[in-house]
């Protein structure tokens, strides 16, 4: 992952230090360019100054491959704690909700 959020920095050094990849399959993505919903309430709501982009990188599938083009979609946050909130909020799976106890 730390050779990805290089490229991607490398790529488009206007992103700055803070970003973070998103896989395709992640549940904040409704589309490769578009948060969901939920996702997107959070962003504006707890870091507003958070930026959704897609950056195309070279990147070898495995070490010794030749590289490969591929688009990824970033997030790039103006700060640590904010790129941390996320990722807490949002990469983790999330927790079960909890049965009613039994009476």
């Amino acid at each position: 992952m730390i050779d990805i959020v290089k490229a991607v920095q490398e790529a488009d050094p206007s992103l700055g230090s803070y970003v973070i990849v998103l896989r395709s399959d992640s549940r904040a993505l409704a589309a490769p360019d578009r948060l969901t919903d939920a996702a997107a309430a959070w962003v504006a709501a707890q870091t507003p100054e958070a930026r959704l982009a897609e950056v195309t990188i070279a990147l070898a599938p495995y070490p010794g491959a030749a590289p490969a083009e591929r688009t990824v979609t970033v997030l790039a946050f103006p700060d640590a704690r904010g790129l941390a909130a996320f990722a807490t909020a949002w990469t983790a799976d999330p927790e079960p909700e909890e049965d009613a106890p039994a009476a």
